[in-house]
């Protein structure tokens, strides 16, 4: 029975595999060789995956959900925070926990007029334990004590008022408040968060001796008040960041109640779940 043509060529191909592989055990390969090689062969790989998909007679399913991926952990911990009461920041007091949180504000500040009220948080963080506890108790207070360190500095600068503050915060098991930052700080861009890079430095603590030197931060900058910070030079305008900041809630996608970060949460897991989000279209070809 003559053979398939296709399972010739698989043949072929592969033995000329064996070959590759003898020659790059015998020849020495120079470090810009050895890394185009390594590129040519994971396109190999990938488009080889992609070849096993399209004749196996059996599909994939749509989504394949692995409760152990770190994306999704980070993921479900935020959704947990979201689905927390909403509480005064300023009348918060001391509690066991360490974990994530998100600060939300509701005052008449024009800067802030565009999330003032909604659910998008004007910062998030997390408070990491000493160690590895296991219980809420073991972990300290370490998230009060960091919602009352912001509480505090909020309380001493210009332009903002402590009552125009809520918080959500959540006691996360030891290990798993990373991930969830992340994912919060990814889908809200929180103006004040350091990652967004525009009104940066409320978690600023005064600067040491040695690092006098440092610019006042954005946050120091709009919002003065902060001893340590008044000698810092500024290097940039309160007009220029404040542009910067209607610029970005110009672009920023604004939640206006829970329904809308739900929606946003349940999108955020389908898109991580899908077994198809790497699809050729989507891959660009390899370069010499």
């Amino acid at each position: 029975m003559a053979r398939n043509p296709s399972v010739t060529k698989a043949s072929t191909i592969l033995a000329e595999i064996e070959e590759l592989l003898a020659a790059t055990e015998a020849d020495g390969l120079t470090n810009p060789a050895r890394r185009q090689l390594v590129n040519r062969v994971d396109d190999m790989r990938d488009r080889l995956e992609r070849l096993t998909r399209k004749i196996d007679p059996n599909e994939l399913p749509d989504a394949f959900f692995d409760p152990a991926e770190p994306s999704l952990i980070g993921n479900f911990v935020a959704l947990a925070l979201v689905a927390q009461d909403r509480k005064s920041l300023g009348e918060l007091g001391r509690f066991y926990g360490s974990g994530v949180y998100a600060i939300y504000y509701t005052g008449d500040n024009s800067l802030y007029a565009p999330i003032s009220g909604s659910e998008t948080p004007i910062y998030v963080g997390k408070a990491d334990p000493k160690g590895n506890p296991k219980t809420a108790i073991d972990q300290g207070t370490k998230l009060a004590d960091r919602l009352n360190e912001h509480r505090r500095n909020i309380e001493k600068v210009d332009g903002i008022a402590i009552e125009d503050f809520d918080c959500r915060a959540l006691a996360v098991q030891t290990g798993y408040q990373a991930a969830a930052e992340s994912h919060l700080i990814r889908m809200f861009r929180p103006i004040w968060n350091n990652e967004t890079g525009i009104l940066y430095g409320l978690g600023k603590h005064g600067d040491a001796a040695t690092t006098r030197a440092n610019n006042k931060s954005p946050f120091d900058t709009v919002h003065p008040g902060r001893k340590w910070a008044e000698g810092n030079p500024e290097n940039q305008t309160v007009a220029e960041i404040e542009e910067k900041v209607r610029q970005h809630f110009a672009d920023a996608t604004i939640f206006s109640d829970r329904n809308a970060v739900l929606q946003a949460f349940v999108d955020n897991i389908r898109r991580e779940d899908r077994l198809d989000s790497d699809d050729e279209a989507a891959r660009p070809e390899p370069s010499d």
